[in-house]
């Protein structure tokens, strides 16, 4: 087996095995005031010791690009605390290293860098070429502007040591801070580019503002903020900021934690059973990141199934507990009234129930749909590293769109694609190697990937259905019998066969009725639609990939199909959502 597949496989910042790391990213200004230093170092500390307290399982690893002042101070302290540091570069070492004007600066520099446990290197932003950049002009701060977009996007909190200025420096602190909450940063950003999930809930504008001064004229933090306070700083309007952590931010957390806990208690079993994106054969042709991506994409694909089984168990007992409660009901009803199937009846229903509630309480089912989403996304998220796809614009990443639109508790969701696919967004993948994998393993043909499995689901949805409507046309044609022997025959032999007849009947309505409430809660007829839709779409985009001998065009192609196929992984889980029962549904089912 592949030494990236055992449980000591990195996914970031030193981090082993399948939990998912919080990341706080660090903005901050390179001039601060000596005098400040000393508590800003304490104020630092305590909340990344806050963190490790409250998030055990995850763990935290600190992102620094390693710039002078701030950025290196929130490293040292991490460093101090043991906390992993993963360091993105914004351009080429080799550039970089002009910005530490002395050798002490440099040599400082230097040794924080050997001491991460990952450095990035981004790539020269677009247009620009490694001569541009070496000056200190637009170009070069173009690409602080593409490092400060990368830090809000891999990061679950942005800390800022900031005081407290919006300023039109591109790349700056400010500009940072307000493009971690409003998604713009002017210069670097077009206007054009906006898209409707500006309007949506957002999980990922956490800040945690530590303010400060700056050792300038001007350098007093603004208007009544002062200098060593903190607080959480988010987008909301009515209450930007607060001491404790925003309610929205803390549930999405504790969701992300609760999948770290259920990640680490099968982590032998994932290690063993799960089953891989990636093949030996095609290893060495995929880029080093994609292998981070698979290693999440195994542990929430496997337990995905694993809830999926509990939850599915849990839907056919209770509607077998409910076939029982009603031949119970027809028993005493219409063959022999005695105590003993009312009493029976009434033993199913709590045993039926009972099994609902300790579904209910260990949330299998919600696990179940989260879980598959998160797959699904790091599915569409793999092959698209894989091929070198991006999103198409520079402020966002394959993450940013997935069920933004959607229940903002969701949001833990893209928390963990955002750290699985850091190394693979900080240097996209050109090799056309990768692109020939994805259209290979990703589309696939009639039996293989998702083409052939669109088409195995849809034919197996197809002919369930099928069943049922056999079992109602029998149903039907059971009861017209029945009606015309009540109506036709002699009152003699109705009387004989009435009793028998009328609990055939019943039996049967009534476990069509169970039949057709399973179909619900399963989505039978609704999966059949989304099964065909998906297959017809994954076709038009093999034929077209296919036509295509512009590997730019292929590469369109996928990132279109992974966001239809985005979107309906969104569809999916919201349909479900509402298909689960409860006690009330047990009732009307014997109903």
């Amino acid at each position: 087996m592949d030494a990236d597949t055992k449980a000591d496989r990195t996914i970031v910042g030193g981090h082993t095995g399948y939990a998912v790391p919080l990341i706080v990213a660090v903005t901050g200004h390179r001039n601060l005031v000596t005098d400040e230093i000393p508590r800003i170092r304490a104020r630092v500390r305590d909340f990344l010791r806050g963190l490790l307290a409250d998030y055990p399982e995850r763990g935290v690893t600190v992102m620094s690009s390693l710039a002078e002042g701030g950025d290196q101070l929130v490293a040292e302290e991490a460093l101090a605390l043991e906390i992993p540091l993963v360091v993105p570069l914004p351009m080429p070492r080799h550039i970089y290293i002009d910005d530490f004007g002395t050798g002490a600066a440099r040599e400082r520099f230097n040794l924080l860098l050997s001491r991460a446990t990952e450095v990035f290197e981004l790539p020269i932003a677009q247009g620009d070429t490694p001569q541009v950049i070496t000056e200190p002009d637009s170009n070069r701060s173009r690409q602080y502007a593409q490092l400060g977009v990368f830090l809000c996007a891999h990061c679950h909190i942005l800390l800022a040591l900031w005081d407290g200025k919006y300023t039109d420096k591109l790349g700056g602190t400010g500009q940072v801070v307000r493009f971690h909450h409003d998604d713009v940063m002017p210069g670097y950003i077009p206007q054009s580019t906006m898209s409707r999930l500006i309007l949506a809930e957002d999980e990922s504008d956490l800040v945690y503002h530590i303010v400060c001064s700056r050792d300038r004229p001007d350098g007093r933090p603004v208007g009544d903020l002062q200098p060593l306070s903190c607080s959480w700083f988010t987008s909301d309007e009515s209450s930007p900021r607060s001491a404790e952590m925003p309610a929205r931010h803390r549930r999405v957390f504790e969701h992300t934690t609760e999948y770290s806990r259920d990640a680490i208690q099968h982590e032998n079993r994932i290690i063993s059973e799960a089953w891989s994106l990636i093949d030996e054969s095609s290893a060495m042709v995929l880029p080093a990141g994609a292998r981070d991506i698979d290693h999440a994409f195994r542990a929430a694909d496997w337990l995905a199934v694993y809830f999926q089984k509990r939850f599915l168990s849990v839907l056919r007992a209770t509607h077998v507990f409910a076939l029982l409660m009603g031949l119970m009901y027809i028993l005493y009803s219409d063959l022999v009234p005695k105590r003993i199937f009312l009493l029976a009846f009434v033993f199913f229903f709590i045993i039926a129930a009972a099994v609902h509630k300790l579904a209910c309480k260990r949330s299998w089912h919600r696990k179940y749909l989260d879980y598959r989403a998160l797959a699904e996304g790091l599915r569409v998220q793999f092959y698209w590293a894989a091929a070198g796809v991006t999103s198409g614009t520079v402020g966002k990443f394959a993450h940013d769109n997935f069920l933004q639109m959607q229940d903002a508790d969701l949001g833990w969701i893209r928390n963990v694609m955002r750290v699985a696919g850091m190394e693979c967004n900080a240097s996209p993948n050109e090799d056309k190697n990768g692109l020939d994998f994805s259209i290979r393993e990703w589309i696939g043909d009639a039996a293989n990937g998702q083409l052939g499995y669109y088409k195995k689901k849809a034919a197996e949805k197809i002919a369930r259905n099928r069943r049922t409507e056999r079992f109602a046309t029998i149903v039907l044609w059971v009861s017209v019998v029945a009606f015309a022997l009540f109506v036709f025959a002699s009152d003699e032999i109705t009387e004989r066969v009435r009793d028998p007849v009328v609990i055939v009947m019943g039996v049967l309505l009534f476990a069509f009725g169970i039949r057709h409430s399973y179909a619900f809660s399963v989505a039978d007829f609704e999966l059949i639609k989304q099964y065909e839709f998906m297959y017809r779409t994954f076709s038009r985009a093999y034929r077209r990939i296919e036509r295509s001998t512009d590997d730019d065009e292929r590469r369109r192609v996928l990132r279109l199909l992974g966001e239809a196929a985005l979107e309906e992984h969104a569809e999916w889980i919201l349909m479900h959502r509402e298909r689960s029962i409860d006690e009330g549904e047990i009732w009307r089912m014997t109903g």
